[in-house]
């Protein structure tokens, strides 16, 4: 091999190689470090604070005027917590049926009807107290 190929070689690789680096660091590239935005999902449109009353509680009596704020953790999961201390602040993986959200699984009832306006929900916490209000 002549000294001439090596040349051209060594040329080709360092532009190959600068061109490799100034794709990389360009803002506003296919190589950005920006995650791309996220999709609102069924916890975006459940989140907000909800106004009703303790309908039934299996270690006690009815509680009205209590405030429960619905706030997104994680895709289609929410984190209730209450102003009542009665009421335990739970996590409820969402899922869609009918137009309505409702819990995934677990052992908390969640069912926001959208339909209705203002937006009812309903949650009933570990199976032992339930709440029904309306969004604010």
């Amino acid at each position: 091999m002549g000294s001439s190929s090596m040349s051209f070689r060594r040329s080709s690789f360092l532009a190959l190689a600068v061109a490799c680096v100034s794709a990389v660091s360009l803002p506003g590239t296919a190589w950005s470090a920006d995650p791309p935005p996220r999709k609102p999902d069924l916890a975006d449109a459940a989140e907000g604070s909800y106004f009703g009353d303790v309908i039934s509680d299996s270690k006690g009596s009815s509680q009205s005027g209590v405030t429960l704020t619905v706030k997104r953790v994680g895709a289609n999961l929410v984190q209730i917590s209450a102003d009542y201390p009665r009421l335990p602040v739970i996590q409820v993986p969402l899922t869609l049926a009918m137009g309505k959200i409702l819990q995934a699984r677990g052992d908390s009832v969640f069912l926001l009807d959208r339909a209705k306006s203002p937006a009812q929900l309903d949650v009933t916490f570990l199976g032992e107290v339930s709440w029904s209000g309306q969004r604010r």
